[in-house]
C-alpha cells in the first residue's frame, strides 16, 4: 500500500499539467484580445486603403471628377477621393478648439494663409485610433501618404476652385511647427498635416503643394 508522501507526489504532475493548460488557454485568450484590439484599431485605415486599390483598379488612367461639399471652404483630393468642409481660423495648439473643428471637418490653422493669397495655407486632421475617433474627427487624410509630386489638390475658397500641385512629402516631429509658415516671399503654397503613422501621434506627415497658376 503506498504511503501518504507518494499519493501526494503523484498528484503533482496533475497540478502541473492543469496549470499549464490554464496558462496556456490563458495566453491564447489574450493574444486574440489583442489581435481583435488591433484589427478595430486599423479598421478604418484598411477601408481607406480598400477603398483606395478598388479606385485605382476601377479607373486606373483618369481620377474621378468629385463634387466639392463645400465650394465656400473645402478640400477635395482627386486621387484619394477625399473630399472635406474646411473649418478656418481653428487655433493649432489649443486641442479642445480643434477636436471640436475636427468633428466637423479638416481644420484651417489660424494665422496661416487662405487660397490666392501670398503665403501658405495649413490645413490638418486628426489621425483616428478607432470606429469611434474615426466617425468623430473626420479622418480625410488617412492615405496622405499614396501622394506623391505632380498630383493635384483642390482647394474650393469663396466659390472659387484653386489647384495646388504637390512638390513634396515629408515626415517630421511634432515639434517641427516651423512649416506653418510661409514657405517663401511671393510663393503661394498648400500644406497637409495628419499624424503619422496612423493612429498615433508619434510622428507628423506633412504634403507640400504650389499653387498650379494655369487653374
Amino acid at each position: 500500500m503506498p504511503s501518504s508522501k507518494s499519493a501526494k507526489a503523484s498528484k503533482h504532475p496533475q497540478r502541473k499539467a492543469t496549470l499549464a493548460d490554464l496558462l496556456t488557454r490563458t495566453g491564447i485568450v489574450l493574444i486574440a484580445f489583442a489581435l481583435t484590439l488591433s484589427a478595430v484599431t486599423m479598421w478604418p485605415v484598411i477601408l481607406e486603403e480598400l477603398g483606395y486599390n478598388a479606385r485605382q483598379i476601377a479607373l486606373p488612367l483618369k481620377n474621378p471628377e468629385i463634387t466639392p461639399i463645400d465650394t465656400d471652404f473645402g478640400v477635395v483630393i482627386p486621387k484619394l477621393g477625399a473630399n472635406a468642409k474646411v473649418m478656418a481660423n481653428v487655433d493649432p495648439y489649443n486641442s479642445r478648439e480643434y477636436q471640436v473643428a475636427l468633428t466637423k471637418g479638416v481644420a484651417h490653422a489660424k494665422g496661416t494663409g487662405t487660397p490666392g493669397v501670398h503665403g501658405n495655407i495649413f490645413l490638418f486632421s486628426h489621425s483616428s485610433v478607432n470606429f469611434y475617433e474615426a466617425s468623430r474627427y473626420n479622418s480625410v487624410f488617412y492615405l496622405l501618404t499614396k501622394l506623391e509630386a505632380g498630383d493635384d489638390i483642390e482647394v474650393y475658397y469663396q466659390g472659387t476652385k484653386y489647384v495646388y500641385t504637390v512638390i513634396d512629402k515629408k515626415t517630421v516631429l511634432p515639434t517641427a511647427v516651423e512649416y506653418l509658415k510661409p514657405l517663401g516671399a511671393g510663393r503661394e503654397t498648400l500644406t497637409l498635416m495628419t499624424c503619422w503613422p496612423p493612429g498615433t501621434t508619434y510622428k507628423r506627415l506633412l504634403i507640400i503643394a504650389e499653387r498650379n497658376q494655369t487653374d
